[in-house]
């Protein structure tokens, strides 16, 4: 109950800046999904590193390591602290100079004057929005797991217990699809009354809870397990693989872990003694991990999906000038590696840690999504676990904003603005149009959620996969003049072909470690969509003089 109440407390706060940013709202479009191009260099910043650091980030990235070890820091943070920044300073720069000088309001409006294509937009956006989706379900699932698992005991006349094994939810829990049903309504709420302006503030404020809280989580669970020291020894002790980037079958440091026929006996052993003499149980045999080179190299494609993110683009949108970047491209590597190593590390001692000899993720947990939740109920006091519940939760609901925001910008201003032609709608149409469809994204992933389609990591990777895909088009289009409309179309039309085709082939994500070539799928994706624009641009008409002068002005 008192997580439960200091959860409420925080999604209050959130509400009420919600309603102070709507005071200040213009009523006009531009203000609402834009913020009237105003925004400085430190909550853009802030708006920035909240938006990519997503439940993925947090929940995800704690999960995947205590699945497959350490490696999972250098195949996204590492890759992620040093492609992001560039793709602000060499895309994010180039788009908001262009969206300001020409008025564009979403990433379509500048691919259909770019590549002199009305059609491109209409394919683009099913795409663009199809690729949104999951990655709103990341958001919603993680937050309703992270509800799920702190609140136990908190309703228990209203919520009967329910699962079995480690995974099961204790009684008076708040069940899964009214957790998350809370938080998409708290994040529609503030986004729907205080638009961009309301999203940016409260991505600025939710970005500052979960650095504070995350970093007070690390400090708290590490000595709970003796320091960081000792907790790191625990692993190399009982799990050294775990430690390690690379592990063959063949590895010595695996040859108790893989034994079956060893952990048997030891369990014959144990259960033999009597309850005085236990001590913990043996631990299964696991399978050794291993990230080989090329697996490594290849995540190095993922980060380039910031670069195609609609919300991200929006975010540029609003800066005040181009000086107001230079804070997010110094700032924001410093920033992933904070949040990002202790959640790595966490999930690695997750894989060993005991606690007066119990583990504290009972074995056999088969819940990646759980473990950073498991382990703050686990080894904090309620007042502090409701705290650093409350930080993962401002690390999810900081991105959700800003991607439900930019579908309802995107379907306003592409599909029925550009339609029904540009000077039929008044602003106050536009702005309620982008409302409704906000509305019916939230419900739409709302409903999706509660079948909890997987592993918040693995669905993330797919979908950052797709959104890199398209990378190689708005590389193309900000620096390459040969670039066609029908190099466009390939590009498009290949990447989503190629992503779903090996989509398909991973059994819809259900292998969360499935290659290609040894390597991830998005290197084939990217590379295919590459060779599709830059051939089939080379045999094609250039565009017209005028829009090469437009978008590539001779320097006088």
């Amino acid at each position: 109950m008192t997580q439960f109440i200091i959860i409420c407390v925080y999604l209050s706060l959130l509400l009420m800046l919600g309603v102070v940013s709507s005071r200040l709202f213009k009523g006009t479009a531009a203000d609402y999904f834009l913020a009237s191009r105003g925004i400085g260099s430190f909550l853009l910043l802030m708006s920035l590193f909240g938006t990519t650091m997503t439940a993925f980030a947090l929940v995800g990235s704690t999960g995947e390591s205590f699945r497959e070890g350490i490696g999972v820091y250098g195949m996204m943070a590492s890759w992620s602290g040093i492609i992001h920044s560039a793709c602000f300073f060499l895309v994010g720069i180039k788009l908001w100079s262009f969206g300001k000088r020409f008025g564009y309001t979403t990433q379509i409006q500048f691919f259909r004057d770019r590549f002199e294509s009305d059609k491109l937009g209409v394919v683009l956006f099913p795409i663009l929005v199809g690729l949104i989706i999951p990655y709103l379900l990341i958001g919603v699932m993680a937050a309703g797991v992270t509800i799920e698992r702190t609140t136990g005991g908190a309703f228990p006349s209203l919520f009967a217990a329910h699962g079995v094994g480690p995974a099961a939810i204790p009684e008076g829990a708040i069940p899964f699809w009214l957790g998350s049903a809370g938080i998409c309504l708290v994040v529609l709420i503030y986004v729907f009354f205080g638009g961009v302006r309301g999203t940016a503030w409260a991505n600025a404020f939710q970005t500052i809870v979960f650095i504070i809280l995350g970093m007070v989580t690390f400090s708290v669970i590490s000595s709970k397990l003796g320091g960081a020291q000792a907790a790191t020894e625990m692993v190399l002790k009982d799990n050294p693989h775990v430690m390690r980037r690379t592990v063959r079958e063949d590895d010595p440091l695996t040859r108790y872990h893989g034994d079956q026929k060893v952990f048997e006996n030891r369990m014959t052993a144990w259960e033999a003694k009597p309850e005085a003499e236990k001590g913990p149980q043996p631990k299964p045999p696991r399978k050794p991990h291993g990230i080989s080179f090329l697996h490594f190299l290849s995540y190095m494609f993922i980060p380039l999906s910031v670069g195609m993110f609609p919300h991200l683009f929006q975010h540029w949108l609003t800066a005040k000038s181009a000086k107001s970047f230079k804070l997010s491209v110094i700032a924001h590597p410093l920033l992933i590696m904070i949040v990002w190593v202790p959640c790595v590390l966490l999930g690695a001692w997750a894989t060993s840690a005991v606690i007066n000899g119990k583990p504290v993720i009972p074995y056999g947990f088969s819940n990646p999504n759980a473990v950073l939740v498991k382990m703050v109920a686990t080894m904090t006091s309620d007042g502090l676990g409701g705290l650093l519940t409350a930080g993962i939760l401002a690390a999810i609901m900081s991105s959700l904003d800003s991607q439900f925001l930019c579908i309802g910008s995107m379907f306003t201003n592409d599909i029925v603005a550009h339609y029904a032609g540009k000077d039929r709608l008044t602003d106050r149409q536009k702005v309620l149009c982008g409302r409704v469809f906000v509305v019916l994204i939230v419900a739409a992933t709302y409903g999706l959620a509660q079948l909890r389609p997987g592993s918040v990591f693995t669905l993330g990777v797919w979908c950052f996969s797709g959104f890199a895909s398209l990378f190689p088009l708005v590389f193309a289009a900000v620096y390459w003049r040969r670039a066609t409309r029908a190099g466009a179309y390939a590009c498009v039309l290949t990447a989503a072909g190629v992503w779903w085709w090996l989509f398909a082939k991973s059994g819809y994500g259900s292998q969360g470690q499935f290659l290609f070539g040894g390597m991830m799928p998005v290197a084939t994706i990217v590379g295919a969509s590459t060779t599709a624009l830059v051939l089939v641009s080379l045999m094609t008409k250039m565009p017209s003089a005028e829009t090469v002068e437009r978008f590539f002005p001779r320097r006088k």
